[in-house]
């Protein structure tokens, strides 16, 4: 009912910048969160970063001062400027949308690679 929809992945080196961009679009009530997620195969998925409806919002250790989450609510987007990117970033990052009456949906991904 809600659709989740992910860009901005690809292939670049060690030390490089991708931006990551997410809209949610559909039977939408009232999204209260989104965030980002990624996850390497024989590995479980794992929060990278989460903003709030608010602002407020929530980074996995391993990419503080290093990604920065934002969102536009207007647009029900959320983007991921990811700088610094080292190869152990490789893998495919999800959007995922908490809508407070529906539930929380995911994208299906975008797959990221670091070269070294």
């Amino acid at each position: 009912q809600v659709q989740v929809v992910e860009s901005g992945g690809g292939l670049v080196q060690a030390g490089g910048s991708l931006r990551l961009s997410c809209t949610a679009s559909g039977s939408i009530s009232t999204i209260v969160a989104m965030g980002w997620y990624r996850q390497v195969p024989g590995k479980q998925r794992e929060l990278v970063a989460r903003i709030a409806s608010g602002g407020s919002t929530n980074y996995a250790d391993f990419v503080k001062g290093r990604f920065t989450v934002s969102r536009d609510n207007a647009k029900n987007a959320v983007y991921l400027q990811m700088n610094s990117l080292r190869p152990e970033d490789t893998a495919v990052y999800y959007c995922n949308v908490a809508d407070f009456r529906r539930g929380g949906f995911w994208g299906q991904g975008t797959p990221v690679t670091v070269s070294s």
